[in-house]
């Protein structure tokens, strides 16, 4: 604006707003908004100096410069269930401990009966044990293997990643041949058997061969003990009884091998210490002989008499070994 809108005075001294410094017949002047009573005060009143300003701490006005923040790795939805991988294989098996145990108890109710009359409250308590630690095991183990599954694809997509590649199987291919029944015995061990070929530990193959083995054979254990159930007699129901319990616990033991199988490919140990590579090495340097060999004395520690022996004296020498 060139003029004011209140008294329409002049704004700005005439001349060309573009023009350059040495052209200009003004100049700018800073001064501090309260110059006029710093006038006023400085003619009545003169204050002493005071102390000098310092700073008690470091000051933090000004524009914050703060660094950026790293970018966090997008986290996939299968992610958060494979890290609760140790913790429902730990749960899974203390859950098939218990039922097998419920199981050997009315196993031996059952013997019990045989002689004498059960309690109704001890009958109660097996009904009780047998009922829940037999539904939650199953349900714990379908989470288990859920996680396990997704353990596996990230696994996977890790490990070829670290050898600038893709993973040739689409996650619902590992997922289909994890879950299908009956095909579900053959392929997670393939799949397996693919992700220990990235490592160079023996042992991480030699696991998985163990670990697809007793899969197999948990799989006919179970397909044993739900026939097993069709059996009409006493005898046939009560041995049913103790081959669940059998099978139960074999459940577990092959939930603590499955814990031991995942944390080897991953370098750990089963209590979840990292292992330490042990090498052993050809000792290349010379033996050293602990005791000197035995040699006979040389020549010169022969002593021989000067004078020629007589005859029908015999010479004596003297012999040192060392």
């Amino acid at each position: 604006m060139h003029w004011c809108p209140r008294c329409r005075g002049v704004l700005l001294s005439p001349g060309r707003v573009d023009s350059p410094p040495e052209k200009r017949n003004y100049r700018w002047v800073a001064r501090r908004p309260d110059h006029r009573d710093r006038r006023v005060s400085a003619r009545t009143v003169r204050a002493d100096p005071g102390p000098t300003p310092r700073y008690t701490e470091v000051p933090r006005w000004g524009l914050l410069d703060a660094p950026p923040a790293e970018p966090r790795p997008a986290r996939r939805p299968l992610r958060g269930l494979a890290d609760r991988r140790d913790r429902l294989l730990v749960m899974t098996t203390a859950a098939f401990v218990l039922a097998g145990l419920a199981e050997y108890g009315r196993y031996l109710i059952l013997l019990w009966n045989r002689t004498r009359l059960i309690p109704g409250w001890l009958l109660w308590i097996s009904d009780a044990t047998v009922w829940l630690f037999g539904t939650l095991a199953p349900i714990l183990a379908l989470v288990t293997a859920l996680s396990l599954v997704a353990w596996l694809i990230e696994a996977r997509r890790t490990a070829y990643a670290g050898y600038g590649s893709r993973d040739p199987r689409r996650p619902w291919t590992l997922i289909a041949g994890c879950v299908i029944p009956g095909v579900n015995l053959v392929w997670p061990g393939v799949f397996l058997t693919e992700l220990a070929g990235a490592h160079r530990d023996p042992r991480a193959l030699r696991a998985v061969r163990i670990w697809w083995a007793a899969w197999a054979a948990s799989g006919v254990l179970f397909i044993a003990a739900t026939l097993w159930r069709n059996a009409s007699t006493l005898q046939a129901e009560a041995d049913g009884v103790s081959f669940t319990g059998f099978t139960d616990l074999c459940a577990a033991g092959f939930a603590v091998l499955t814990l031991w199988t995942v944390r080897l490919l991953e370098g750990r140990d089963l209590r979840g210490t990292p292992r330490t590579a042990h090498r052993l090495l050809i000792a290349a340097d010379p033996a050293h002989e602990v005791i000197a060999p035995v040699e006979p004395g040389g020549a010169g520690e022969e002593t021989e008499s000067a004078e020629p022996a007589e005859p029908g004296e015999n010479a004596h020498k003297e012999v040192v070994a060392k």
